[in-house]
C-alpha cells in the first residue's frame, strides 16, 4: 500500500489537573510504592503564595496541625499524625533531594522554607520514608523548585504584591534553556510591619540553578540558595491578656536573626535503559540568632541586659543512589540501593546581650559568656536497599532495609549560678562537658500493593522509625522550660493501610488508616517550680510509650462531570479533607500523664474548599477546622505563664481569585476572611513566651507579568 499523508495529530495530557496528587512507584531515584504519598500541585491551585500561606498552600495534605507564627511566610511549622509543628523538625526536610534543615541529625529546626513562588510541586511521604531517607517519624518533605522553559532561551516573571500592614513582596524569576544547560534563577524581598505591634520584618532571598546535560547518559546540577530575615517578635501573651485584646504586644526588645546558605551539585548517569546513578553533593552554612526578654509574660520587662542566643550550623553531606530494573517471571522488578555520608558541627552560645531595644547580636562577654558555650560535632554513615517485587499485575510487595550509625557529640560548658534577694551573684560554678553518644542500628519495612483495577489501589506498609536527641536542647537556658540530661532517643513504629485512586479529571479519593508506636516518647510535662515562687514550667523528656492511631480521607471531584454536565470553558472543583486522631500516652507509672492525650495533637481536623476556572478567571474559597488540643502531656487547661494550657478549636477562612491576560495576571487574597481570633500554639521561648495570636483578617494584591 502506497503510503498516506494524515493530518496532524496533537496529544495533550494534563496529569496533574486537581491540586494534588500522589508519587509513581518509583520517581526521582526513590521507591515508593506501597508507601502513603501525597503531592501538592502549586500550578493548579489558587492560594496566596506571596505569605506562603499554608492553610492554603497545605490544604491538601491529610492529618497537618500547622502552626501560624507570622503572617508572612517566614517559617513553616507543620506536623502530621499528633507530631509536633515546632519548625517543621519531625519531617526530614529537603528541596530537590538534599537536606535543608539546620542540622539533619543534631538540630533538625528547619529555619529557612522555600517560597511558594518558585515552587513547582510540594511532595510528603509519611513514617515510610524513614528506609530511604532516615530516621524521622514524620516522614520526608520535599520541595521541588521550578525549572527554565525548554523550548525558550529566557523568560522573565516579576509578581508585585501589597497587603495588609505594610506588607510588599517582590518576586522576580528568570529560566530557559540555551544550547545544553537548563537554568532557573529568582530574587525575592519582602517587608511589613505585622498584624501586632513591634512585629516587623524584611526578608531577602535568592537562588540559582542549572542543569547542564553534558551527553544522552550524563547530566550534572548545581544550586545555590541564599537567605536573610530580620524580624521583631512582639511576644507572647497570657489568656487573660489575648480575651481582652489578641493585637496586643507587651515586649518591644526582641529580635530574631535567620542567615542561610545552602548548596547542592547533583551528578545523574544513565549507563543503559535498565541502570542509573544519581549522586546529590550538600552543603549548609548557616546561622540563627536571638536576643531579648525570655522571663515569663506575666512578668513586666523593666529592661537590664538580654538574652542573647546564637546558633551557626555547618554540615556537608552526600548520598548515592542506583536504581537497576530487570524482569523476572515475566514481569518488572525494581532494586534501589543507597549511602548516605553526612558530618554536621554546629555551635549553640547563650550569655548576656545589650540593655538596649535594637536589634544588636553582640555578646557583652564574648570570651565568658554568662549561661553557656557549646559545639555539637557530629557524624551519620547509613546504607540502604529496597525492591519492588511485582508478583502479577495486580501484586507487589516491597521489602526494604536500612543500616544506621550514629554519632553525637557535645563538648562546651555551663554555668550555674545563685543569686541573692537583691540579685547578686552569690555562687557561680562552670561546669565542662565532652559527652559523646554513640549508636549503631538496623531499621526494616515491608509495603504491599493490591491493584484492584485500573484506577484502584490498596496499599499497606510498616516501617521501623528512630529518632536521635538532640544535645542543644540541654544546653539552654530557659526560664519556662528544663529538659532532662537523661533523655534518650525515641524508637518505635508507623504503619499505614489504605485505598486510593479515581479517574483522571473527575475524580481523586484516597482513605488511610495509620498507627505510630512510641517507645519513650519525648514529649512536655507540666510542673511547678522548687519554693518559694512555684513557677509553672515545662519540663521536657521520654514521658511515656505512646501510640497515635487515626484515620486520614481526601477527596476531590469535578463538580460538572460529576453531574454529567461537563462544560470545555468551566471546571468546578470541591474537595474535602479530614483526619481523626487519637494519640495518647500509655505504660506510664505518672498519673498525670497515663492515658492522657499527646500534646500538639488535635483530635479533629477537617479543611474544605472549592475553586471555580473559567477561561481567564480562577477563584477559591477553603474552610479549616481545627479540634481543640494541648501543649503538654498533662494536659493542662491554663497556667499563670501561658505556656502550658489548652488550644481552643478554631475555624478559619480564605478567599483568592485571580484574572489572566495574555502575559498579565492579577491576584487577590483575602486571608481569615471573617476575622476569627485564634491562637496555634504556646511557646516556651521565641517568638513568646506565651500565647502567639494568629493574624486577624489581611488583604493583599499581587500583579504578575511573564515575557
Amino acid at each position: 500500500m502506497a503510503p498516506q499523508q494524515i493530518r496532524e495529530v496533537i496529544i495533550s495530557h494534563d496529569a496533574d489537573e486537581f491540586g494534588s496528587t500522589n508519587m509513581r512507584g518509583v520517581e526521582n531515584y526513590g521507591i515508593y510504592k506501597g508507601k502513603k504519598t501525597e503531592v501538592i500541585v502549586l500550578p493548579e491551585i489558587t492560594a496566596n503564595l506571596a505569605t506562603n500561606n499554608p492553610r492554603q498552600v497545605y490544604s491538601r495534605i491529610t492529618g497537618l496541625n500547622i502552626w501560624e507564627s507570622d503572617g508572612a511566610g517566614l517559617q513553616l511549622g507543620i506536623g502530621g499524625r499528633g507530631l509536633s509543628p515546632n519548625r517543621t523538625a519531625n519531617f526530614n526536610t529537603r528541596q530537590n533531594g538534599y537536606d535543608i534543615s539546620a542540622d539533619a541529625l543534631g538540630y533538625p529546626e528547619s529555619y529557612y522554607t522555600p517560597p511558594a513562588e518558585a515552587l513547582e510541586r510540594i511532595e510528603i511521604v509519611r513514617g515510610a520514608a524513614s528506609l530511604q531517607y532516615g530516621t524521622q517519624f514524620g516522614g520526608l518533605l520535599n520541595f521541588r523548585f521550578k525549572k527554565g522553559p525548554a523550548d525558550r532561551k529566557i523568560e522573565f516573571t516579576t509578581r508585585q504584591t501589597l497587603g495588609s500592614w505594610g506588607f510588599f513582596g517582590s518576586f522576580n524569576s528568570v529560566g530557559g534553556t540555551v544550547g545544553k544547560v537548563n537554568y532557573y534563577a529568582y530574587a525575592q524581598y519582602k517587608r511589613g510591619d505585622g498584624w501586632r505591634p513591634n512585629s516587623g520584618f524584611e526578608y531577602t532571598c535568592g537562588y540559582a540553578g542549572m542543569n547542564y546535560k553534558a551527553t544522552e547518559k550524563f547530566n550534572i546540577g548545581f544550586d545555590y540558595t541564599r537567605m536573610r530575615y530580620l524580624t521583631q517578635q512582639p511576644g507572647g501573651l497570657t489568656d487573660k491578656m489575648f480575651e481582652d485584646n489578641p493585637q496586643q504586644s507587651v515586649r518591644e526588645r526582641n529580635w530574631f536573626n535567620v542567615n542561610w546558605n545552602v548548596g547542592a551539585i547533583t551528578l545523574n548517569y544513565n549507563f543503559n535503559d535498565k541502570t542509573r546513578l544519581n549522586v546529590r553533593t550538600f552543603g549548609l552554612y548557616s546561622g540563627r540568632q536571638s536576643v531579648g526578654n525570655l522571663e515569663r509574660i506575666n512578668v513586666v520587662d523593666f529592661g537590664g541586659n538580654r538574652t542573647l542566643i546564637d546558633g551557626q550550623f555547618q554540615n556537608f553531606g552526600q548520598e548515592g543512589r542506583l536504581l537497576h530494573t530487570y524482569e523476572l517471571f515475566g514481569q518488572p522488578q525494581t532494586l534501589l540501593v543507597g549511602y548516605r555520608l553526612y558530618r554536621g558541627y554546629s555551635t549553640a552560645k547563650q550569655g548576656d546581650g545589650t540593655d538596649g531595644s535594637d536589634a544588636n547580636f553582640e555578646f557583652l562577654h564574648p570570651e565568658n559568656l554568662e549561661n553557656s558555650d557549646y559545639a555539637f560535632p557530629n557524624h551519620n554513615e547509613a546504607v540502604f536497599l529496597e525492591h519492588i517485587f511485582n508478583l502479577s499485575s495486580r501484586w507487589s510487595i516491597t521489602p526494604g532495609i536500612r543500616y544506621e550509625n550514629i554519632d553525637t557529640r557535645a563538648e562546651g560548658y555551663y554555668k550555674q549560678t545563685v543569686y541573692d534577694a537583691a540579685g547578686n551573684i552569690v555562687v557561680e560554678n562552670t561546669i565542662y562537658e565532652d559527652l559523646d553518644r554513640k549508636r549503631d542500628f538496623i531499621l526494616g519495612g515491608l509495603g504491599v500493593t493490591y491493584k484492584a483495577n485500573a484506577a484502584t489501589e490498596i496499599y499497606g506498609n510498616i516501617s521501623q522509625n528512630y529518632r536521635a536527641i538532640n544535645f542543644t536542647d540541654l544546653r539552654i537556658t530557659n526560664p519556662n522550660l528544663v529538659v532532662d540530661p537523661n533523655i534518650r532517643d525515641e524508637e518505635g513504629f508507623t504503619a499505614d493501610l489504605g485505598i486510593r485512586g479515581g479517574k483522571e479529571g473527575f475524580l481523586h479519593y484516597e482513605v488511610t488508616a495509620f498507627y505510630i508506636a512510641y517507645k519513650g516518647r519525648i514529649g512536655q510535662v507540666l510542673r511547678a517550680d522548687q519554693p518559694p515562687l512555684y513557677n509553672d514550667y515545662r519540663w521536657r523528656g521520654n514521658i511515656a510509650d505512646a501510640r497515635n492511631i487515626g484515620l486520614e480521607a481526601f477527596a476531590e471531584t469535578d463538580v460538572l462531570s460529576l453531574l454529567k454536565r461537563p462544560n470545555p470553558r468551566l471546571r468546578w472543583t470541591v474537595f474535602v479533607n479530614g483526619a481523626v486522631v487519637d494519640a495518647r500516652y500509655i505504660n506510664s507509672e505518672d498519673n498525670s500523664v497515663d492515658g492522657k492525650f499527646v500534646e500538639m495533637a488535635p483530635p479533629v481536623m477537617v479543611r474544605t474548599g472549592t475553586g471555580v476556572h473559567m477561561g481567564p478567571w480562577r477563584a477559591s474559597f477553603q474552610v479549616a477546622y481545627t479540634a481543640k488540643h494541648y501543649s503538654d502531656a498533662t494536659n493542662a487547661e491554663r497556667t499563670a505563664t501561658a505556656v502550658e494550657g489548652a488550644i481552643p478549636s478554631y475555624t478559619v477562612a480564605d478567599l483568592s481569585a485571580s484574572y489572566n491576560w495574555k502575559w498579565l495576571t492579577v491576584e487577590a487574597s483575602c486571608n481569615n476572611l471573617f476575622n476569627a481570633y485564634y491562637f496555634t500554639r504556646r511557646a516556651d521561648s521565641y517568638p513568646g513566651p506565651g500565647i502567639i495570636p494568629s493574624d486577624g483578617r489581611g488583604v493583599y494584591v499581587t500583579v504578575m507579568g511573564k515575557f
